[in-house]
């Protein structure tokens, strides 16, 4: 259990998950509050993840449950297994005959079946899907509810109950309550806007692209090989980059990405060759990379135009080092 605010920070980052004071803010007031977490934001900025960290630091289970168009309440909440209660039916078969023997009616055989229908609809019947595990287990857990932004506004409709007051009613069993309150996290990439009603029951985080300084920090804790000097050149051109008009801006996850893909090509800095080279691990469009390249051109251009005009001195007789796209 979190302490203070002080102690989620330092518990996450334990986990390798840096986060600022907001942040944990946020995911301390869900644990005091028992409310649920939105977390919204750009794709690949770490939304899931914190989830994921939260429930290590917290030493719970994470249920996952990922959302997508059409998703339903059987398949988020339970279903039951048809084909075991037909293999149970046809083994008692025989005992069914029996208790139906001395009926005088078929409405007496019908009432006498139907007083059984326990036995065919009760919890060894039924498949618990994600809200179900999550309700029902025996300790507390933590519930991700993953790209809620993707599911229909009905399936969000149904979510209301179910995060008001964590509990689930089977018509043929009864309610079910929360054995423990989960700690709920849902996570949505602004695929379209939530309702008032979800975002009034819910803590909202919002999670945007990181300053320059935090980046790097991640890039050093993700990446502990890479150079400094490196690290602040790649940071700094993703931040050009993410400024420009693309169809799927690069994320964090990108970044990692990309300084990963410079190590294994043993590069020690972005000269101009390997950017150009490896643009395609960070950007996902043809078009995208395209602009990419022009603002790569305009770089270069700057850069020459900025070393003529310093008018350096004679070169000596050795060649003179590579330098950076940046430098």
């Amino acid at each position: 259990m979190f302490k203070s605010v002080e102690d989620v920070i330092q518990q996450l980052g334990q986990q390798e998950y840096i986060c600022d004071k907001q942040i944990a803010t946020v995911v301390f007031l869900a644990q005091q509050l028992g409310k649920p977490v939105l977390v919204e934001g750009p794709a690949g900025v770490g939304k899931t993840e914190l989830a994921k960290v939260v429930a290590k630091a917290l030493g719970r289970n994470m249920i996952r449950l990922q959302c997508y168009e059409g998703l339903d309440e059987a398949k988020a909440l339970y279903e039951w297994e048809y084909s075991k209660q037909l293999l149970y039916t046809q083994i008692l078969k025989d005992k069914v005959s029996e208790t139906i023997a001395d009926a005088t009616s078929l409405a007496d055989a019908a009432e006498r079946v139907g007083a059984e229908d326990s036995v065919f609809f009760s919890n060894r019947f039924i498949v618990p899907r994600p809200l179900m595990q999550a309700i029902t287990a025996e300790k507390p857990v933590l519930l991700l509810i993953d790209e809620v932004d993707k599911s229909d506004p009905e399936f969000e409709a149904f979510l209301l109950e179910v995060l008001s007051d964590f509990q689930v009613t089977i018509p043929e069993i009864g309610t079910i309550q929360a054995k423990t309150q989960p700690l709920v996290f849902l996570t949505s990439n602004d695929a379209r806007e939530m309702s008032d009603a979800l975002k009034r029951r819910c803590l909202h985080l919002w999670i945007d692209y990181p300053s320059e300084a935090l980046e790097v920090q991640i890039l050093d804790r993700k990446v502990p090989n890479i150079d400094k000097r490196l690290a602040e050149d790649v940071v700094q051109l993703m931040n050009r980059i993410r400024e420009l008009d693309l169809k799927k801006t690069p994320s964090i996850s990108e970044t990692l990405d990309w300084a990963r893909a410079l190590l294994a090509l043993n590069a020690d800095e972005l000269e101009d060759q390997i950017v150009s080279d490896t643009l395609n691990v960070i950007l996902k469009y043809e078009g995208d990379v395209q602009k990419a390249q022009n603002e790569l051109a305009k770089l270069i251009q700057k850069k020459t135009a900025e070393q003529s005009a310093a008018k350096p001195q004679a070169a000596p007789p050795q060649a003179a080092a590579k330098k950076g796209i940046l430098h």
